[in-house]
């Protein structure tokens, strides 16, 4: 058994643990983090990729979540200007549809000043008989409200957050299973497995929190033999990505007969990303997959406002999360609350209390964590204050507007990258681009190419400074280049990780 006692022990890899134990570390907590598979493996890289106020919400009375949800677009794209931006939507409107002109502009007004925006620009309305951005859409639609949003690399924003928990002296355990939890003496002692080597371990901590999302109902019933554990309503997303629509960087927001809302955005350059659908799921989370229904509302629904119609041979991916909603009792899917809830379990100074974190956003996930540290604060003592507002995560650390500085600024210290690539690696990494980059002079000095611009070097560092274990966590979160590389270069990149890792082979 482990000597060491750690303050928090953090159950789930998503962007809620990730954010937790980045928060909890930072103000002198001691942490550790298990999740079972990859970070992002599910929920957190299963969404629509927005940092949004939740427009839609404000027709479910959830003011407290969409303002909260508005103050942290800014708050969250300071803080990592790399991997989240600014985005455009575009909200067609024609006359006798689904919801009528007022209640539109009353909700984008309510939209542009419950929330303290700065640096977005307001809503504005559009003329769709000149605009450009009528020209992928039917004719019908002779006007829009175009309003700010951004956009998140979702994956990536969560392996930033247990990079720099890491950083900070966390212990991170990626592919690392709980198969049980209980308390002792006033402590937590917990069993884990590594699903990669086998080898089992104890750990010990003052507190427990179950960050687990589709899971947390499963954790609570399965490690703590609470079988009446039914917190969580599953409801599922899907998502497919096309072959692209349109040209520009601006995005659309549909409003469909049925009143739900999908979005078709600029995805990847080359692609167009249509989502989201909302089901309740039954099933294991591991096993949820798009259902052809799915797929047929939404080539339906986005063939409802674009010219050319989306067909199922347009699809190139398609991607599934469970999104773990508390459940509140709401009739429909759709309706059912996007806030998120804590609870402690465990009388106060009883010894060993449990946290059980319900629901979350990515845009909120931020918030979450510091009303998480409220009562970690309460359960096992303060430490520290909160930080996080005025922090940059790995690679974030420049002026908010100054991306296009920063790709610059690395394309003439590497000037043999291609402009695209130069691009693309600011993108993900930030000012760390040349930490990966190093010494290189040429592309030679990359390495082994594995198609389209993703190099050994990039891969090296993903597997050295970001847990990747496998190609599918290169390909499909840390980066998207899944959809730029075949099958077998997939499996070029499978064995060469694989082979590395068991020191078969040096890096070049």
């Amino acid at each position: 058994m482990e000597n060491t006692i750690h303050d928090l022990f953090v159950i789930g890899g998503g962007i809620n643990g990730c954010g937790v134990a980045r928060d909890a570390v930072g103000r002198g907590y001691s942490v550790a983090l298990a999740e079972m598979n990859d970070f992002a493996s599910g929920t957190s890289s299963g969404a629509t990729k927005l940092i949004h106020g939740g427009l839609r919400y404000l027709e479910h009375y959830e003011f407290r979540l969409v303002r909260e949800s508005l103050m942290e677009r800014e708050v969250l794209w300071a803080m990592a200007p790399h991997i989240i931006w600014p985005m455009r939507f575009v909200l067609p409107y024609q006359k006798g549809g689904i919801r009528p002109a007022w209640l539109i502009r009353l909700g984008l007004f309510l939209y542009d000043h419950l929330g303290g925006r700065k640096l977005l620009p307001p809503t504005s309305v559009l003329d769709m008989r000149r605009d450009p951005a009528a020209k992928p859409l039917k004719a019908l639609f002779t006007k829009a409200f175009e309003y700010s949003d951004g956009w998140v690399d979702d994956a990536r924003m969560v392996v930033l957050n247990a990079r720099d928990a890491a950083d900070k002296g966390a212990l991170i355990m990626p592919r690392t299973k709980v198969v049980s939890a209980r308390r002792d003496n006033g402590l937590w002692v917990i069993e884990t497995v590594d699903k990669l080597s086998g080898r089992t371990e104890t750990h010990q901590a003052r507190m427990l929190v179950n960050a687990a999302g589709p899971w947390v109902d499963h954790v609570i019933r399965a490690a703590f033999g609470q079988n009446e554990a039914r917190h969580v309503r599953l409801v599922q997303g899907s998502h497919i990505v096309v072959k692209k629509k349109f040209d520009g960087p601006k995005a659309y927001f549909f409003q469909n007969p049925d009143n739900r809302i999908i979005f078709a955005i600029p995805y990847e350059d080359d692609f167009t990303l249509i989502g989201t659908t909302d089901r309740d799921y039954t099933g294991d989370p591991k096993d949820v997959r798009i259902s052809q229904e799915e797929t047929d509302y939404l080539c339906k629904a986005a063939s409802e406002y674009f010219k050319e119609p989306v067909k199922p041979g347009d699809i190139v991916w398609t991607y599934s999360a469970i999104r773990p909603l508390f459940n509140d009792g709401a009739s429909k899917a759709q309706e059912a609350t996007r806030d998120y809830v804590l609870k402690l379990d465990g009388a106060i100074g009883d010894g060993a209390p449990l946290l059980n974190i319900f629901g979350g956003k990515l845009t909120t996930y931020r918030r979450l964590a510091e009303h998480a540290l409220d009562k970690i604060g309460e359960a096992i003592g303060i430490k520290g204050s909160p930080w996080t507002a005025r922090s940059h995560l790995p690679g974030g650390d420049f002026p908010v507007q100054g991306f296009e500085a920063e790709v610059a600024k690395l394309a003439k210290a590497y000037p043999f990258l291609a402009p695209a690539h130069a691009r693309r690696l600011t993108r993900r990494y930030g000012t760390k681009a040349t930490i990966l980059l190093g010494k290189a002079a040429s592309t030679a000095d990359l390495g082994r190419h594995f198609g389209s611009d993703l190099y050994e070097v990039e891969v090296l560092y993903l597997m050295q400074h970001e847990w990747a274990f496998t190609a599918d966590d290169i390909l499909w979160r840390r980066s998207k280049k899944g959809l730029h590389l075949s099958y077998s270069e997939g499996s070029i990149l499978e064995t060469f990780m694989s082979e590395f890792a068991k020191g078969q082979i040096a890096a070049q």
